[in-house]
């Protein structure tokens, strides 16, 4: 069994504090080192697409990177809707929560959660 990283370089960034916060849930959630971080998309949410953001095993058909730090899980397909978004962590009075900053997106809804391309 292969466990090559793959060298691309990754679709998407995290800003400082989406690392300082996705380090601390990985911490609390005691996960084992087979375990990185799942970015991707699913069909749903009010604009037509949803991101994905969890920790989660690798499966078949998914790219590996590692990003500041953090493995990251990412299926192939997925890096059409991904290239060159940023994920970032908000932490202020008005909002509380990652955010995404996708450059590909047409449209995005008020939760921004959810988009179009």
């Amino acid at each position: 069994m292969s466990t090559a990283v793959e060298t691309a370089v990754a679709p998407v960034t995290f800003t400082l504090g989406a690392v300082k916060e996705l380090l601390k849930l990985k911490d609390q959630q005691e996960l084992g080192e087979d375990f990185g971080l799942r970015v991707g998309v699913e069909g749903g949410g009010c604009s037509g697409m949803n991101y994905i953001l969890g920790f989660d095993q690798k499966k078949d058909g998914d790219q590996e990177f590692v990003i500041d730090g953090i493995k990251t899980y990412m299926h192939k397909a997925h890096g059409l809707y991904l290239a060159g978004m940023q994920i970032d962590f908000q932490d202020g009075l008005n909002a509380r929560g990652f955010t995404f900053n996708n450059p590909n997106a047409a449209s995005t809804c008020g939760c921004g959660t959810s988009f179009s391309v």
